[in-house]
């Protein structure tokens, strides 16, 4: 397959899933300050040649480019910014974020301020440090088109436009704009889109005509709509259909997945970026999310990003059939709902005592950063994850209720990981919090348990933790749970 020698294999994002924090940061949530610590840290010590830059429903420093150029010059004299190494900007859906949409507005313009900010430290005028921007839940092509033509027309293009009636134009005025256009990434999250994510594209890549287009498919959030297994089934035949449009319409389709640490977003950590290569063997770029960076010993995690960066992504594991993994993505989906349905009252009254790692703000009203699942409103993934591993139940046994042996078959011929990600999830599974449980829920993991024949042992240390946490529930104490969540989740690796 195509593999372009500058779209980066890894990309850190700010995703909050590290039961510690760095050495760089005073407190266990983040400040702004610090992530552009953390942005220079991947890039020189971990090798990671590219760092998301999220606005989306966090504080967010605006002025990075510069700080990073001011505070360490020579290494991005020798690392250029926007060609050895990049940041990416992931900005608020006005589609879907009313409250933050003018903020998009904000994030565009800021784009040439960069690129002016570089050129006066390169002394080159050359190379724009920020050219690309990830627009979440995307659902259709209009969304990608506007913020694409609205940089184009309204940012750059406002160049040529004269301040007054027969005045100079605004470029003579306070000079040009650049870059002239910029690339849109979509973020797909949900299952329609997923399924529809080779149509979007196709759909935007009309009349333009560019070199390469990027496609970030969301891990977690199908998890937490539909299951674990179900988003990667969701996510093994969007990247069959990419494939398929690659080689339709001739230009190299790169595909990113949004990979977490815990099994339930992906199961990617530095022990194991061999087996999730080979999992995924047409994706270009992996996340490199929190947990990865700051829950394992930096020089494992150093050597885990050179592996990655030296490989590179071969053809998709080929779908043939892509009705029995449809109808099992509806079977586990029913159930897994029906499950969730009944768990969000313990769920909620779990995840409101998850430790906070980045100062976050909300953006969508009161309930800003959370999820809806059979109309229950619930928390956002991690805190969603760390809740229901905090009491012994790991979210991976959701949704499995039910399935066959011939099921079981099906996804591990699109999805060989699936034994390997339940045995990780297992070990962290306290038989005793079915004791807490609604009744239906409790016979279906259960039920799980015993189809899954995993032979797994639990940690016992992890159990004794969440085995506290529960005993706190029950007397309705809730002193400890914080602390309880945080050594449990250290003992994990990852938060949730």
């Amino acid at each position: 397959m195509t593999t372009g020698p500058l779209i980066p294999r890894c990309m850190s994002t700010q995703h909050p899933d590290n039961a510690h924090w760095p050495m760089f940061a005073e407190y266990s949530q983040m400040s702004a300050e610090e992530e552009v610590r953390e942005a220079f840290y991947v890039y020189n010590t971990l090798g990671v040649t590219e760092q998301m830059w999220d606005h989306e429903g966090k504080e967010v420093d605006s002025n990075v480019v510069s700080k990073l150029l001011a505070g360490h010059p020579n290494f991005f004299k020798k690392k250029v910014l926007g060609k050895n190494v990049f940041l990416t900007l992931r900005v608020p859906n006005p589609e879907r974020e009313r409250s933050s949409s003018k903020m998009l507005l904000e994030i565009l313009e800021s784009i040439p301020r960069s690129f002016d900010t570089a050129s006066q430290f390169y002394k080159d005028g050359g190379v724009p440090p920020i050219f690309e921007i990830i627009l979440p839940m995307t659902t259709n092509a209009i969304e990608l088109n506007r913020i694409w033509n609205y940089y184009r027309f309204y940012v750059a293009g406002k160049a040529d436009r004269p301040v007054l009636p027969g005045d100079i134009t605004l470029g003579e005025w306070i000079g040009d704009f650049h870059p002239g256009s910029i690339n849109v990434i979509p973020l797909i999250e949900d299952k329609p889109s997923l399924l529809s994510a080779d149509t979007i594209v196709e759909e935007y890549l009309k009349g333009k005509e560019l070199p390469h287009q990027r496609v970030f498919l969301a891990r977690s959030d199908p998890a937490m709509a539909y299951g674990s297994a179900s988003a990667v089934l969701l996510i093994k035949i969007a990247l069959a259909r990419l494939h398929k449009l690659e080689e339709k319409v001739g230009i190299p389709l790169y595909p990113i997945v949004g990979l977490g640490s815990a099994p339930f977003r992906g199961n990617f950590k530095p022990t194991n970026v061999k087996s999730r290569l080979k999992g995924y063997p047409s994706v270009q770029t992996f996340t490199v999310q929190s947990a990865f960076k700051f829950d394992y010993p930096e020089d494992l995690v150093k050597k885990a990003v050179a592996i990655i960066n030296k490989t590179t992504r071969r053809a998709p594991h080929p779908v043939d059939d892509e009705q029995p993994l449809l109808e099992l993505i509806e079977k586990i989906s029913r159930t897994y709902s029906r499950q969730v349905e009944r768990l969000t009252p313990l769920i909620n009254s779990v995840a409101r005592f998850v430790p906070p790692r980045r100062k976050r703000k909300l953006h969508t009203g009161l309930f800003g950063y959370t999820r809806a699942v059979a109309g229950k409103r619930l928390p956002r993934a991690i805190s969603f994850c760390a809740a229901l591993y905090s009491i012994g139940l790991p979210p991976e046994l959701l949704g499995l209720a039910g399935l066959k042996p011939s099921d079981v078959k099906t996804i591990v011929e699109v999805y060989p990981n699936f034994i390997d990600d339940m045995r990780d999830a297992t070990m962290y599974f306290d038989p005793q919090c079915l004791s807490i449980l609604p009744v239906r829920v409790a016979e279906d993991i259960r039920a799980t348990m015993r189809m899954l024949k995993l032979d797994e042992k639990q940690d016992q240390i992890h159990q004794a933790l969440v085995g506290a946490l529960r005993s706190q529930i029950k007397k309705d104490d809730t002193r400890g749970i914080p602390d309880l969540i945080t050594q449990a989740a250290k003992v994990r690796r990852f938060l949730g």
